[in-house]
This record gives structure tokens, C-alpha cells and sequence, in this order.
């Protein structure tokens, strides 16, 4: 006897394979999608670092003995960024500085820092 031949050892039907592709294809435009968000958002980090580097810069800066007049924008790399300082004194004698770094060109860093007293703050 020869065992029957059933449904099961036949194969995929045209129609199984259309789905699958189509399945398939979906999984592929979603994957790409995401790639290309990827490759979007990755492409902004060079003037974010920027912008946080040039904040950590001026908390740096207002360390320094005599950092009085500090400039209000600064150059890094292709960026023009512009720093603003906002000081004010805390309850246990330190100067809170708030430093915000924009740019026209891409985002932009806050940064707060913690100056050692002796003085108001500017």
C-alpha cells in the first residue's frame, strides 16, 4: 500500500505565499522606518554634545578667580551658541547658576551648577 497523499505534505497554496510576502514586506517598511528615525535623531547629537560641552564649559569658567565679564556667545565647531547665566543666591550661602546654551541651528543644553559663596550673586 501506498500511504494517501494529504493536504499537509502538498505545499503552500499561492495564496499562503502572497500573504507571507506581504507579511514579510511589512516587517521590512517597518524596520526601515525605524532606521531612518534613527539615522534623523543621530544626526542632531553633534550640536547637542556641542551645546552640553559648551555649558560645561562656562560652569567651569565661573569657577575661576575674576570670571566677571564672560562672552555671551561662543563658537564650537560649525556652532554659534548662545550662553546665558542666571545666578542666585541659595539659603546655605552658595550661587545657584543656571546655564542655557541655544543655538539657531540645532537643540540646545541646560546646565545647573553650585558656586562656592562670597558675594552676591550677578
Amino acid at each position: 500500500m501506498r500511504p494517501r497523499v494529504g493536504r499537509a505534505t502538498q505545499g503552500l497554496t499561492l495564496l499562503e505565499l502572497v500573504i507571507a510576502i506581504a507579511i514579510l514586506s511589512l516587517g521590512t517598511m517597518a524596520t526601515l522606518k525605524a532606521t531612518g528615525q534613527a539615522r534623523f535623531v543621530l544626526g542632531g547629537a553633534a550640536p547637542r554634545v556641542l551645546a552640553q560641552l559648551a555649558a560645561e564649559n562656562r560652569a567651569e569658567a565661573l569657577r575661576l578667580p575674576g570670571a566677571v565679564d564672560l562672552p555671551d556667545t561662543v563658537t564650537l565647531g560649525p556652532y554659534q551658541f548662545r550662553v546665558e547665566t542666571r545666578r542666585r543666591a541659595t539659603a546655605a550661602g552658595l550661587i545657584r547658576a543656571d546655564i542655557t546654551v541655544t543655538s539657531s541651528e540645532g537643540p540646545g543644553a541646560t546646565l545647573v551648577t553650585f558656586l562656592p559663596g562670597g558675594g552676591a550673586p550677578r
